[in-house]
């Protein structure tokens, strides 16, 4: 109980539009208080409770399908611990398909390209490294021409661009605000041979409306001066709607940032993939070429992770083991005697004794492990969504995974059974050695 108000007071309070400042320290007490229900929810008198509870109830159920019950319900003290086991693999791998499922919505609609779809982005190099990263990018795919955008070097003062009637992220920075180059870095943003270059004009490359007929840029080579002192250029700007809505970038003309006495450098290299797609095996290569002198990129939209898939298998793999262990008790002589009254000595009602009690013990973890589960899964979807940054974007809703929670629920008992049922009997159905007789 403890746990779980702990985890319903930070969903409730991260249940706004809000950011962690200290992210990793929030998840690591989340997890440790899950953790924790969980264990106590396991060692707790609640399974023996619920086991008696099904005890009860299983006296109109078939002769094979009774007894099962009873063996299960009668004998808790092996039977609770591999029901409980059961039980806190399934809430594990239902809260983690909750979170991934929430986190994962919330990925894709923050998601932002860093190139063209389908570009070959290659970054992170050193200016004296350049013509060596080039030289690696043409060895790899020889005869396709390389785009080139450039920077200021580090340290040589404030840049930064403003335009108006449409909104861009990321207008203004220390870093070099827009992308400086050539026509051919013009026509690679746009996806358009045709786009006129004019060496001294930006062009704002966005999907949105606006008049755009200026750009402004604020610079200074001192980063002394405060920003009230910050020089200005305004130069003549048109914006153009990019192939690829998601592009949203200014560009901005090499010779104009010389023009205002900065050097430039090589910033990115990249492969339009309007003249060559760069597939996965051309990328490894080239990424084993360059090593750790550069960092290598292609653009092939979002990517649903798959990690925590691993996890879950694992999760239900070991509440499958659980409900099987529960088969793993010996069958007292009475109970055997009574199933072979009933089928005839047949070996069908011992597999049916079989895989009823382990569906039947997999049935129990599975319904309170869906539970808590559900519980868990839901109240950490709210911090585990939370942004880090300033200006975070707002939550996006996202589908619940109840088929396959329900999947789960229905399935793994049925396959508990079926893994019984179809074992040898002597496997799954041992007898227990006779009852000693008193002494007179």
């Amino acid at each position: 109980m403890a746990g779980t108000a702990v985890m319903a007071l930070t969903a409730w309070s991260t249940h706004e539009d809000q950011h962690y400042d200290d992210f990793g320290s929030a998840m690591t007490t989340l997890a440790a208080t899950m953790g924790g229900a969980l264990l106590l929810y396991g060692l707790s008198p609640f399974v023996p409770w619920s086991l008696g509870i099904l005890g009860r109830y299983a006296v109109r159920l078939p002769p094979p399908i009774r007894l099962a019950a009873r063996d299960v319900t009668g004998h808790r003290v092996w039977t609770a611990p591999a029901i409980a086991m059961t039980m806190s693999a399934t809430a594990l791998a239902i809260t983690v398909t909750i979170i991934a499922v929430a986190t994962t919505a919330q990925s894709r609609a923050e998601y932002y390209p860093q190139v063209r779809p389908g570009a070959l982005l290659v970054h992170g190099f050193w200016a004296e490294g350049a013509a060596t990263v080039r030289a690696a990018i043409q060895h790899e795919v020889p005869g396709v021409p390389i785009t080139q955008s450039e920077r200021q070097p580090e340290g040589e003062g404030y840049f930064g661009l403003d335009v108006d009637n449409v909104r861009l992220p990321d207008l203004e920075s220390v870093a070099p605000a827009g992308l400086i180059g050539d026509h051919a870095l013009l026509r690679y943003l746009t996806g358009d041979l045709t786009t006129p270059y004019d060496e001294g004009r930006a062009v704002v490359v966005t999907a949105k409306e606006g008049d755009v007929s200026t750009v402004t840029i604020h610079y200074d080579h001192d980063y002394s001066r405060n920003d009230e002192s910050l020089l200005t250029k305004t130069i003549p700007a048109v914006a153009v709607k990019p192939t690829d809505p998601l592009v949203e970038e200014i560009f901005l003309p090499a010779k104009v940032v010389r023009d205002l006495g900065y050097r430039l450098e090589p910033e990115k290299l990249i492969i339009d993939p309007s003249v060559h797609r760069t597939s996965a095996i051309e990328q490894e290569r080239l990424a084993v070429r360059l090593g750790d002198s550069a960092i290598t990129y292609v653009e092939r939209g979002f990517q649903i992770p798959t990690e925590w898939m691993i996890f879950v298998a694992v999760a239900v793999s070991v509440a499958l083991g659980g409900a099987l262990a529960v088969t793993g008790r010996a069958v007292c002589p009475r109970s055997r005697r009574v199933l072979l009254r009933v089928g005839g000595g047949s070996t069908a009602t011992l597999r049916l004794f079989a895989a009823s009690r382990a569906g039947l013990g997999a049935a129990c973890g599975t319904t309170m492990g869906a539970a808590a589960g559900c519980v868990l899964g839901l109240l950490l979807v709210w911090p585990m969504t939370a942004s880090i940054e300033w200006e975070p974007m707002p939550r996006v809703a996202f589908d619940t995974p109840w088929s396959s929670i329900a999947a789960l629920v229905i399935g793994l008992p049925i396959l508990a059974a079926a893994v019984a049922g179809l074992a040898p009997p002597g496997m799954t159905v041992r007898s227990a050695p006779p009852d000693r007789p008193r002494a007179r």
